[in-house]
């Protein structure tokens, strides 16, 4: 019997710590596999450079991550970067923020009323389809090269995600919690703010993160072609002096601001899932 225990023992010990060690590789699988791949790339990236420079004998516009980094590193701690990053910040807030403050309601009036739906369809339906680069010149002509004219680019690029959302979320909204709120003596304010808002959120919300990415490429595009000063404008006369690292690490300081920014909004839907009204049964 003594024996049969001691093998009981060194059998099922193995196995029971075999178990939360599976369990962790699995929890731990995509982000191991995600990690190597970002490190076999930017190994890949390092290492190709170089070579092609020893095979070709002369030294091509290339760059490396490491490069990359110590430019970034040298523009935050010498402060150089600190001018273009607050110029295209505010072009992007400023632009995002009245994309916002023009889109949502104006969504909700045109989702509750089908006069405004009538009127105010086919514009939408022309403006979102035309690429917004063809209004960069009048923009120009009329608003000059300062920032004004980078936030009027970044609105129109951000408001037609958040008001084609906004409308889409409106429109399906809950019909059976609209009509029990109306029975209660509900007013159409009642309405649009305890049922029709919370129900379209989600929607709402994927317009915030489409309109973000549209934000940067209104910034990027702005600086780009008119515009004085920004991250653009350092992007593109890095380029003309050959400055490679320069314009990627301009590159990953515009795509650290839309990470970021969608983070925010992520956090944001997360706080307002809880205000979503929700069906008896949990439906």
């Amino acid at each position: 019997m003594t024996e049969t225990r001691a093998i009981e023992t060194d059998i099922g010990g193995p196995l029971e710590s075999a178990a939360p060690a599976d369990g962790l590789w699995h929890r731990l699988e995509s982000t191991i596999f995600g990690a190597g791949g970002i490190v076999v790339l930017l190994a890949v990236w390092e290492a190709l450079p170089r070579i092609v420079t020893l095979s070709a004998g002369t030294k091509l516009f290339f760059t490396t991550p490491s490069q990359i980094a110590e430019t970034l590193w040298q523009m935050f701690a010498t402060g150089s970067i600190w001018v273009p990053l607050s110029v295209s910040a505010s072009g992007f807030a400023l632009g995002l923020g009245l994309a916002v403050v023009a889109g949502l309601p104006l969504g909700v009036l045109i989702g509750r009323s089908p006069t405004l739906n009538a009127m105010l369809d086919p514009f939408i339906t022309a403006f979102n389809a035309t690429p917004r680069l063809v209004f960069l010149p009048l923009i120009m002509l009329w608003f000059g090269l300062g920032l004004w004219a980078k936030v009027i680019v970044v609105f129109i690029g951000a408001l037609f995600p958040i008001l084609i959302n906004t409308y889409e979320g409106v429109r399906n909204a809950d019909k059976t919690l609209i009509n029990v709120v109306r029975s209660f003596g509900a007013n159409e304010w009642d309405v649009a703010r305890l049922v029709v808002v919370p129900n379209a959120m989600p929607y709402i919300v994927a317009g915030l993160r489409l309109a973000i990415g549209r934000a940067v490429l209104g910034v990027v595009v702005a600086e780009f072609f008119g515009s004085e000063s920004g991250l653009g404008v350092m992007m593109v006369q890095a380029a003309g002096q050959y400055h490679v690292d320069k314009v990627f690490a301009g590159l990953i300081v515009f795509a650290g601001l839309s990470l970021i920014m969608t983070a925010a909004v992520q956090v944001l839907e997360n706080r307002l899932t809880l205000w979503r009204p929700q069906r008896a049964g949990g439906e």
